[in-house]
Parts: structure tokens; sequence; C-alpha cells
């Protein structure tokens, strides 16, 4: 198969490169400025060379995001400029890789993520929306990032479900080279977690010196959050836990 990646150099994006190059396929990701092996140039901002990236592909991952910039021109905009770019007459599956919650939790970047989900909807084009949890990594960032000293605050009650991010990629590759669904599909971790649950096996396994407590926050993001609205409800699950992950 044809394939091109959207956000090729990314954490997932990368990996699903490797994956379908690895199974034989004839994999390019797509970049402002073509870098890389297999890289050719699109601009997403600005519609720049996409239909010469597009030109051929059977198979498109989307996976190009910007979560702190502008999420509505990258992503809304990006998105619609990829479906008026596309080669309709070769296409034959696009995977657009988005957020479990995207629907329920009232974020910016979220709303940008579900707006671009609904761009692809209407397009008429043989469309997956893929919706992962966040990935090990990412919640070991959060929560470096949360700590104050020796205090490891975080929001009580939400509930979590993080996912091996060379698992999401095996999957992503899966679905990418599987017939369209043509709605939303979830993936997952293997097991639904709280933020304290999380923010303690972190401590113990990197920073043994942090305590965490569990912190009530108002708000309707954070009300979501508690709710399930971040936990997938159907599909197939990862099989490495976060202790796993922390583990090495």
């Amino acid at each position: 198969m044809d394939v091109l990646v959207t956000g090729g150099t990314g954490r997932l994006g990368r990996l699903v490169v490797e994956r379908l190059a690895d199974g034989g396929h004839r994999v390019r990701q797509m970049s402002r400025r073509g870098t890389g092996p297999g890289g050719v140039r699109g601009d997403l901002a600005t519609g720049r060379d996409l239909p010469m990236a597009l030109a051929g592909a059977e198979v498109v991952v989307h996976a190009a995001s910007d979560a702190r910039g502008d999420y509505w021109e990258a992503d809304v905009a990006g998105t619609r400029r990829l479906v008026q770019a596309v080669d309709r007459d070769r296409l034959r599956h696009l995977v657009f890789v988005s957020i479990v919650g995207v629907d329920r939790i009232p974020y910016g970047y979220y709303h940008a993520k579900y707006a671009a989900e609904q761009v692809l909807l209407a397009s008429g084009l043989p469309v997956t929306l893929l919706r992962i949890t966040q990935f090990h990594d990412f919640v070991d960032q959060l929560l470096a990032t949360a700590r104050r000293g020796p205090v490891l605050p975080v929001p009580m009650g939400w509930r979590l479900q993080p996912v091996d991010v060379a698992e999401a990629a095996a999957h992503t590759a899966e679905v990418a080279l599987g017939a369209p669904a043509g709605d939303v599909v979830e993936f997952g971790g293997p097991e639904e977690l709280t933020a304290a649950d999380v923010a303690r096996a972190w401590a113990a396994a990197r920073e043994p010196n942090a305590h965490v407590v569990a912190t009530p926050v108002p708000g309707r993001l954070s009300a979501a959050v508690r709710d399930g609205a971040a936990v997938p409800t159907r599909g197939p699950r990862g099989r490495r836990s976060y202790a796993e992950h922390l583990r090495g």
C-alpha cells in the first residue's frame, strides 16, 4: 500500500511509520520541510504542496496536531485543507488520530479535535476516527510538571486509562490497513486508574520523596473527567500497564 502519514515525526507518528514500513508498505511522512527518510513537503497551515504530497496515497494516517499553538488553524482548518487536497480516486482509507473524550471534555484543544472529526465525517471520504487515551510518557511529563517541591498535587477523583505509545502505534497501523469504520473507534490502556493512583506509582518509581495530595478541583472540565469522559467505553485495549511502563 502507498501510505502517507502526517505528523510522522511525532511521538506516535514515527512509530506508526516504522510499523507500516516494517510491514512492507511504501510510507511517506509529510512535514513542512519534507526532511527525513520518506519525507515529503506539505503544509497543513497554508495548503502549500498538499496535492503533490497526497498524490497517489491509498491510505492516509492523519496524526499531525498542534496542541500548544493555534490548534483551530492547524487541526481544523488544516484538516479541511487535507480533505480538499486528497486524491479521491486513489484513497481507500483516511485514519484521523484523535483523543478519547473530545466530545465530552470542555477544553479548547479538545473542541478543535472534535471539530476536525466533524470535517472528516462530512467529507464523504472513507474515514475512521481513532480516539486514543493519554500515553504513559505524556502522563509522566504532566506529573513532573505538577510537582511543587516535596508536594505532588493531583485532581481528586479523575479517572484515567493511560496506554503504551508503541501499542497505540501498532493498533493505529492495523486500523489504517483495515476497512474504514465511517465513525469513531477507541483504544486505551489495560486498566482504569485514578489520578492519585497514577501519581503514587510514578512518585514511588521516580520521585520517592514526593508526597501525593489529591485535591478537589471545581469546574465542568474536572467534573467530566471524574465522570469518566477520558476513559474509553468500547474497543480493544493495550496490554502494557502503567506500572510496567514505570519499571522500564
